[in-house]
C-alpha cells in the first residue's frame, strides 16, 4: 500500500465530538459502576431503607400502605444520592489528583466532559429505578399517575442535584467536599420527606423544607405514583429554580484545579 507523501493512515486528529463524549461517558459509567462504595450509597442504602420502612412502621406513614408512600421518596433518594453525593465525592477527588486538569488538555472540550458525567449519571439512575422499581413492585406496591411526568420530575431532580454537586466539587477541597456530602445527603434523607412525612415537622419547619429540592422531588413524584396526579407544577417550579441555580454556579465558579 503507497501513501502520498505528508499522509499518514490512519489520518491522526481528534475522533468527532458525539463519539469522543459516548467513549468518555462509557468510561464514567463504568468507574461509577465499578466502585463500591459509590454503589452502597447509591444502590444498596436507598433498596435497604425501601425494604426495612415497609417491613416494619417504624414511622407512621399515614393511611395506606407503607410502600406507598415510601417508594417514591426512595426514588427521589436515589437521584439524590448519585446525581449530588456520588458525582460530588467522585468529581473532587478526580479534581484534586489532578485527572479533570488532563481532561481539560483533551481534544474533549470542558462542557463535553461534564456532558459525559451527566449521561454516566442517567445510565445509573436509569439501572437504581428500575432495581427499586421491582424491589417495590413485589412489595405490594400500586403505582399511578403517568410514566412522562415521572421522567420530568427525575430529569429536572437531576439537574438541580447534579449543579449543586459539581458546584461543591468545583470549590472546596476533596475532603471537604467528602464530609459535606454524606453531611448533607444524610440532612435531606431525614428533612427532606423522603422516609419522614413533612407533616410531622412542624409549621414553621415546613415552610422551610418544602423549598428544598429533594422535598420537591420527593413530593411530586408521591403527587404523581401515589395520588395519580397530572403535572405537579409547583414541585417542577422550585426544581427548575434549584437546576438553574445550582448549573449556573457551577459553570461560574467550577475550578478546574
Amino acid at each position: 500500500m503507497t501513501t502520498a507523501t505528508g499522509t499518514f493512515a490512519p489520518r491522526p486528529g481528534a475522533a468527532p465530538l458525539p463519539r469522543m463524549i459516548r467513549a468518555q461517558a462509557a468510561l464514567e459509567t463504568r468507574m461509577l459502576l465499578r466502585n463500591g462504595e459509590q454503589l452502597l450509597l447509591t444502590v444498596i442504602i436507598p433498596t435497604l431503607l425501601l425494604v426495612l420502612f415497609s417491613a416494619v412502621r417504624i414511622i407512621d406513614t399515614d393511611a395506606g400502605k407503607p410502600v406507598d408512600f415510601l417508594a417514591p421518596g426512595v426514588l427521589g433518594l436515589a437521584v439524590l444520592s448519585t446525581a449530588f453525593t456520588g458525582q460530588a465525592i467522585a468529581t473532587g477527588f478526580e479534581r484534586r489528583y489532578g485527572v479533570l486538569k488532563r481532561l481539560a488538555a483533551s481534544p474533549l472540550p470542558r462542557w463535553g466532559l461534564m456532558t459525559a458525567k451527566t449521561c454516566a449519571v442517567l445510565v445509573t439512575e436509569v439501572l437504581q429505578v428500575a432495581l427499586l422499581t421491582a424491589v417495590a413492585l413485589a412489595l405490594g406496591w400500586s403505582p399511578h399517575g403517568n410514566p412522562l411526568s415521572v421522567a420530568l420530575l427525575l430529569l429536572l431532580g437531576t439537574a438541580a442535584f447534579s449543579g449543586l454537586g459539581l458546584l461543591m466539587a468545583g470549590t472546596l477541597k476533596a475532603e471537604a467536599t467528602l464530609a459535606a456530602a454524606n453531611l448533607v445527603f444524610l440532612l435531606l434523607l431525614v428533612g427532606g420527606g423522603v422516609i419522614v412525612p413533612m407533616d410531622k415537622f412542624p409549621a414553621a419547619a415546613q415552610q422551610v423544607l418544602q423549598f428544598l429540592p429533594i422535598s420537591a422531588l420527593s413530593d411530586g413524584l408521591r403527587e404523581v405514583l401515589q395520588h395519580g396526579a397530572g403535572l405537579p407544577l409547583a414541585d417542577l417550579g422550585i426544581l427548575a429554580v434549584w437546576a438553574v441555580l445550582g448549573l449556573g454556579a457551577a459553570a461560574k465558579f467550577f475550578r478546574w484545579e
